[in-house]
């Protein structure tokens, strides 16, 4: 027997489909791929039946609950379509929201937070600087910046803020406007305590390497 790619896929959807009956008959919940399987099977063998495609997307609704699938399957099935065969030939149906989810039931990759408020560097010490934007035009300095290789056009107290960042959730940061002066808060750096990148500056361990950063910001202009 030769059997077309199509006529295989057929015979494997109906396989895992069989599977997935098995586990509905013993109170299994479904995973998500053997709740496809399901769902594509019955719906192959609806349209063969003559079924119209209103009747075929109809019938999708009735087949699986919440109940019979694991947790946040149903949020993963928002949209389902396969290719059935019908008189006038092979049509795509596609099929919205096949299983209604359950109240309360996970969404799959939702951020589910505890409850109270999570204070960022919570203990560390704090330091507040005087930042002065003497170019013409805005600066942004991200929460990660070893703020003591900010941009040179930025006038505060280099020396205060060697080894420190700003005080500030991960992805957020400050924004400078020209000629405006404004307080920021740092805190020090934590864990090893080891700087690169940025402006090339510091480029090793903060304990005791102020002198050579500042001699280097004083040889490339960011110190005055």
């Amino acid at each position: 027997m030769h059997l077309t790619p199509t006529e295989l896929e057929r015979l494997t959807i109906f396989t895992a489909a069989e599977l997935a009956r098995r586990y509905v008959a013993q109170g299994i919940r479904l995973s998500h791929p053997e709740a496809v399987a399901l769902l594509a099977d019955e719906l192959l063998t609806h349209a063969r039946h003559g079924n119209t495609h209103s009747q075929i997307v109809s019938h999708a609704a009735t087949l699986l609950t919440a109940a019979q699938v694991e947790p946040g399957v149903a949020h993963l099935l928002r949209t389902f379509s396969v290719e059935v065969s019908m008189a006038e030939g092979t049509k795509l149906v596609t099929v919205f929201d096949p299983i209604a989810p359950a109240p309360g039931d996970p969404v799959p990759g939702e951020v589910i937070p505890a409850e109270g408020e999570i204070e960022i560097n919570a203990g560390r010490p704090q330091r507040r600087l005087s930042v002065l934007n003497t170019g013409d035009r805005t600066i942004q300095v991200r929460s990660h910046a070893h703020f003591f290789e900010v941009n040179p056009a930025l006038d505060f107290d280099r020396s205060a803020a060697f080894g420190m960042r700003l005080d500030r959730p991960s992805g957020g940061g400050e924004r400078f406007d020209p000629g405006i002066e404004k307080e920021v808060v740092l805190v020090p750096f934590d864990g090893r305590r080891v700087v690169h990148g940025f402006a090339g500056l510091t480029e090793g361990a903060v304990e005791g390497g102020l002198d050579a950063a500042l001699q280097a910001a004083t040889q490339k202009g960011y110190v005055k």
